[in-house]
């Protein structure tokens, strides 16, 4: 069992990230943090007769490292109640590679993973955060990824995780369902 861990977050070391820290604290996990790549967004050419055109970025980089793994974490801030922009431009272009010659199996590969989601936010995220953890349900069933749970956190500023036993024991939690 391998486990890529796929970090949404900008600000270095933020409550996201030392919350998907401690669940995978002693893992060998792939750690891949979209912040330091560029992905474009998506040119939506899904029905063109041309496709989809080459896009000059990392965005293939980092599919061919997450697809041999077979849990994937993703790790994402709340902001205005969804995952961030980065990791939505991330997940987007998976329409792309569904229809891309390079990946022929990439939905059969996606198939075969399970996925996990920690988010943290600072507007009562243990509410609304939830129309985001729905939103990944839908993403992992399109691709038929199995979504074995998630972990929402409360916090806002800097090391305000730490604060919040619930998110800290659910992270515990995980860490030893993963080892």
């Amino acid at each position: 069992m391998t486990i890529a861990v796929i970090y949404g977050g900008n600000r270095p070391n933020g409550n996201t990230e030392s919350l998907t820290k401690l669940a995978t604290q002693g893992l060998v996990v792939e750690e891949i943090y979209l912040k330091e790549y560029v992905i474009e967004p998506i040119i939506d050419k899904r029905h063109a007769e041309e496709g989809f055109p080459e896009v000059n970025d990392d965005y293939n980089f980092i599919i061919d490292r997450i697809l041999p793994h077979d849990i994937l974490i993703f790790s994402t801030p709340i902001y205005w109640y969804s995952m961030t922009g980065i990791m939505k431009n991330f997940i987007d272009r998976w329409s792309q590679t569904l229809k891309d010659t390079n990946y022929p199996d990439f939905k059969k590969q996606m198939s075969q993973k399970r996925a996990y989601v920690i988010a943290v936010g600072g507007d009562q995220p243990y509410m609304k955060g939830l129309p985001m953890i729905q939103q990944f349900q839908h993403i992992f069933d399109y691709v038929g990824t199995t979504f074995e749970g998630y972990i929402i956190g409360e916090g806002n500023r800097p090391d305000d995780i730490a604060q919040d036993l619930k998110a800290l024991s659910a992270a515990e939690q995980l860490r030893k369902k993963l080892q």
